[in-house]
């Protein structure tokens, strides 16, 4: 089965490069560091002591920031490897990791061929693989046993529906699963459902998303673009998804909410800032961008939408709205990550769909501080609710941030698991 998927690998290639450099078009960064995705890296040397921690996207590289601090703390000698597979998770660790300097160098993720990842531990020669989340590679996972790396896969995740998926796939994804040293799950059914996949060493560690640390230059962002904005009380609608934008906005301007109310809708992926942009103008409401503002300008009082189109400044998104909504949810997407607006301290709510993170989202709702809304009309009326009831407003973010408090520790407990591999 490996040999099979290897050579549609292959054959599959010449259509994977033609579709890199048409995404080139809208992301440039796609267009660039070819040759890390083909497993060439030319001829310097590299340091033995190497950890490789693989983040495919902007996410997973957040995510990571409190383990990779730890790592590094835990290993002083070692370097970290960070690999991605987008130009934006890429640019999201750069600036997140600056502050190690040399101590972290990133690379993407050389594609799936069996050459290409050994190409890789040639020049790398890490002495770990670390995973984070989803990510499986058969024959990444079978060239680091051929070179005796143990691979971790790190704040673990598995839907039922990824896990039938996995199964659907037979003996490929179960030999894979087989050569991973260690996986630390993040909930008891997560830890389950890797389990069937034949994975023989599993812990439960908690979600590390739950362990970042909210930076305080976000934080100073956030209070300037609460500044620019006044006194109006804001909504988000964060990391919104292709189809949803319609049904919020739809859903905005026939929603009874306060008639100050400032909508601040961040798309999840850069390429369609444009086009979220049309869409708002199309429902005829007024409409800026957060890219036009420079440090001195304000919201106008006319304008009814906010377009988050910066990357890197969500926790500062967050911290400048009254409510948030956590998009990825209105339509069967699985949801994104509540736990960031909670750690903020702010209400959060999230739609129908989300079995990316079933369990956390049940947790937040069962501790007061999320709700969950059927439709884009029940946002807007929770919204609208919440927004005239300060007090509501202020126990619910409350909740919210006892909720992400108790949760934390998942970072010290992965390292542990780590060090059972990796002496310090």
């Amino acid at each position: 089965m490996r040999l099979l998927y290897t050579l549609a690998w292959w054959l599959a290639l010449p259509l994977v490069l033609a579709r890199l450099w048409l995404r080139g078009r809208q992301e440039p960064g796609y267009r660039q560091h070819w040759g890390e995705r083909l497993g060439c890296y030319g001829r310097q040397p590299t340091p033995a002591d190497t950890i490789w921690l693989h983040a495919v996207s902007v996410g997973e590289t957040r995510a990571a920031e409190p383990l990779i601090d730890a790592l590094l703390a835990a290993w002083p000698v070692c370097r970290i490897v960070l690999t991605h597979m987008t130009p934006t998770g890429r640019a999201t660790g750069k600036t997140l990791f600056a502050k190690h300097g040399a101590r972290l160098v990133q690379s993407y993720l050389p594609y799936d061929t069996g050459a290409m990842p050994a190409s890789f531990i040639r020049h790398f020669a890490p002495r770990i693989c670390i995973l984070m989340e989803t990510e499986v590679w058969p024959n990444l996972i079978h060239q680091c046993n051929r070179h005796g790396v143990p691979v971790v896969l790190a704040n673990a995740r598995l839907s039922q529906r990824s896990l039938g998926k996995a199964q659907r796939l037979g003996k490929l994804i179960a030999d894979a699963a087989r050569g991973i040293t260690l996986v630390a799950a993040q909930t008891q059914d997560d830890a389950d459902r890797v389990r069937q996949l034949g994975v023989q060493e599993v812990v439960v560690t908690g979600s590390i998303k739950f362990d970042v640390v909210v930076p305080e230059a976000a934080l100073a962002t956030g209070s300037w673009l609460r500044g620019a904005i006044g006194t109006r009380p804001v909504l988000l609608c964060a990391s919104t998804r292709e189809g949803e934008e319609p049904l919020i906005l739809d859903a905005f301007t026939r929603a009874s909410l306060p008639a100050n109310v400032l909508l601040l809708i961040v798309p999840r992926h850069p390429q369609r800032f444009d086009e979220v942009e049309k869409l708002v103008l199309t429902h005829g409401l007024a409409v800026q961008r957060r890219s036009g503002l420079a440090q001195d300008d304000a919201v106008a009082a006319g304008t009814q939408v906010l377009l988050g189109d910066t990357m890197g400044e969500m926790f500062a998104y967050y911290a400048a709205c009254d409510c948030a909504f956590v998009g990825g949810s209105l339509l069967p997407l699985g949801g994104q990550n509540l736990i960031e607006p909670a750690a903020l301290g702010k209400p959060v709510l999230i739609g129908p769909h989300t079995f990316n993170f079933a369990l956390v989202t049940e947790q937040a709702i069962a501790a007061g501080g999320a709700a969950l809304v059927a439709d884009a009309d029940a946002l807007m009326a929770q919204a609208s609710a919440l927004l005239q009831d300060p007090a509501r407003l202020a126990a619910m973010g409350q909740k919210a941030l006892a909720f992400a408090a108790q949760h934390r520790g998942a970072t010290p407990r992965t390292i542990a698991a780590i060090k059972t591999l990796l002496p310090v």
